[in-house]
Order: structure tokens, then C-alpha cells, then sequence
């Protein structure tokens, strides 16, 4: 028997056509029901149920209960990332979707990836930090430079309590349509909800669209110095 992990489980979980539509659609970051994730996946109740129960026991998803509705998220982070490096491989190697929709354009542009921005707007914002020297890549790892500190505080980002955060930093994410890096961690996550708060952008209700305003998108790339 070979020792070392074992990946044969998770992807056998995530290679159930049914169970990639689900974890897609959790790609957003938002919590689920079954019934919501039935319609993602196409299938039944009774089988979502049965899926679902599987990837919580694999440890891809997470279930939690409010009021009647039992709601289903990612587990973490690393599952997001996964599955962001798994769109990434299958556009370069031509697995896509024979059906588009009107907005790829816009997921194309920006969207969520589970709690950071991806996209265009995503690429261009991590190229930015990078070359203003914000942020240093060492090998396949980022971090944040003494100058990114103070750019980052002095914008109102609240940096030592993301440093105390169990999860990474700053991390490295291969974006799918761009075949480019964003930027993912708790820094990811913090950037993403500060175009939020400063109204610059919304996410779209239904889809991982993350649509900018045009004021809110020259303010964002004049703030982080992102080149047209």
C-alpha cells in the first residue's frame, strides 16, 4: 500500500457532475439550502441530499441550521482554492461549457471566488500590488512588503487583525479565465469587502458577478494604481 495522502476520495467527490454544479455554485461565498442546490445541480432533492451528505463527510462542505433551513458552505478556504485551480487547468485545457450566458462577459471581468475578487479587475489589482512593491513574490508564495503595510493602513485596512487570523495572509490563486494570479487570504477577503463598503461595486443577487460602477472602478484602480 503506498503511504502519503490519498486524493482518490476527494476526487471521486468532486468529479460527480452533480456534486462539481453544487461546489460551483458555493464558489460564491454565500450559504445554500439543498432546494437552492438541487437547481444548481439539476437532480432531485432526495439525491442533493444524498450528495451533500457525502461531501460533508469528505470534509468539501459544511452544514449549519437557522430557523427550519439547514444551510450548506465550503469548508474553508483551501476547498475554495481547489476548485479555483481546478477551473484554471480545465480552461487551459479546453474543458468548458458548450452553453454560455450573457454574463460571462461580467464574470470574465469580476466575480467573486469565494470571498476575494477574481477576474480581470482581480489579475490586474494583484500585477498592481506587485509592481508598486505592495506586495513580493517569493518562489509560489506572496507577501506583504513594509511599504504594503503602510499603503494598506493608511487606507483603513485593520492589518493586525488579519495577521492574527488562523488563515493565510496573502495567497496566490490561479484565476480560471485569466490564467492569471489574484489574490487570495485574509488580505483577498479584506480588499473585497472594502470595494463593498466604499460602494464601488455590488455583487450581483444571483451569479458570482461583482459589478463595478464606472466611478467605482476608476476609483479603484486609482487607488490601488491598477494601469488601463
Amino acid at each position: 500500500m503506498k503511504e502519503g495522502p490519498d486524493i482518490t476520495r476527494i476526487a471521486q467527490l468532486i468529479g460527480d457532475p452533480a456534486r462539481a454544479n453544487m461546489l460551483c455554485a458555493l464558489m460564491s461565498g454565500k450559504a445554500l439550502t439543498a432546494t437552492e442546490l438541487a437547481n444548481e445541480a439539476g437532480v432531485t432533492l432526495q439525491t442533493t441530499s444524498g450528495h451533500l451528505a457525502k461531501m460533508v463527510d469528505g470534509g468539501l462542505v459544511a452544514s449549519r441550521k437557522q430557523g427550519r433551513h439547514k444551510y450548506y458552505q465550503l469548508l474553508d478556504d483551501d476547498v475554495a482554492h481547489l476548485l479555483e485551480n481546478l477551473m484554471s487547468v480545465a480552461a487551459q485545457k479546453g474543458h468548458l461549457r458548450a452553453q454560455t450566458g450573457p454574463k460571462d462577459p461580467e464574470l470574465r471581468h469580476a466575480r467573486v471566488c469565494y470571498d476575494h475578487l477574481a477576474g480581470d479587475l482581480g489579475t490586474k489589482l494583484y500585477s498592481a500590488l506587485i509592481k508598486t512593491g505592495h506586495l513580493k513574490e517569493i518562489g509560489d508564495q506572496t507577501e506583504i512588503t513594509g511599504t504594503g503595510v503602510s499603503f494598506f493602513e493608511e487606507n483603513g485596512f485593520e492589518l493586525e487583525a488579519l495577521h492574527n487570523s488562523r488563515r493565510q495572509l496573502c495567497r496566490q490563486c490561479l484565476d480560471w479565465s485569466e490564467r492569471r494570479t489574484h489574490l487570495a487570504g485574509t488580505l483577498g477577503a479584506s480588499i473585497l469587502r472594502h470595494i463593498y463598503e466604499k460602494k464601488w461595486a455590488k455583487r450581483d443577487d444571483n451569479s458570482r458577478v461583482v459589478r463595478f460602477s464606472k466611478r467605482g472602478e476608476a476609483a479603484f484602480m486609482a487607488v490601488f494604481e491598477i494601469e488601463l
